[in-house]
């Protein structure tokens, strides 16, 4: 943990990646601690042992769980269970949105 000013750089290293945060120098730096956790089994979930260079070519898809998960920088949903369900019905539903974009439905 980091202090700069009113502010905290709280960060967390899984491998060779890093993953930060900065909050206010009020807030409990173990809770987001537990959020970047949940964060990296979530993305483990989907890309089977993340690396970075799934992060850099994924990258929509990483917005997208960061996203479900937190709102207006607080987290909204602390169970992995019902992230990943959740991801995989927005996954499915984007799927199927790009499919019935691809084919005329004419045919």
């Amino acid at each position: 943990m980091l202090q700069f000013r009113t502010h905290k750089v709280i960060y967390r290293r899984y491998a060779g990646l890093f993953f930060s945060l900065c909050v206010d120098i009020t807030d409990n730096e173990l809770a987001y601690l537990e959020c970047i956790h949940l964060f990296v089994e979530i993305l483990d979930h989907f890309f089977s042992n993340v690396c970075e260079l799934d992060l850099v070519f994924n990258f929509h898809k990483v917005y997208l769980i960061l996203d479900e998960f937190i709102l207006a920088g607080e987290l909204q949903e602390t169970s992995k269970r019902v992230c990943i369900f959740l991801m995989l019905l927005l996954f499915f539903t984007y799927s199927g949105m790009l499919e019935s974009i691809r084919t005329p439905p004419y045919e």
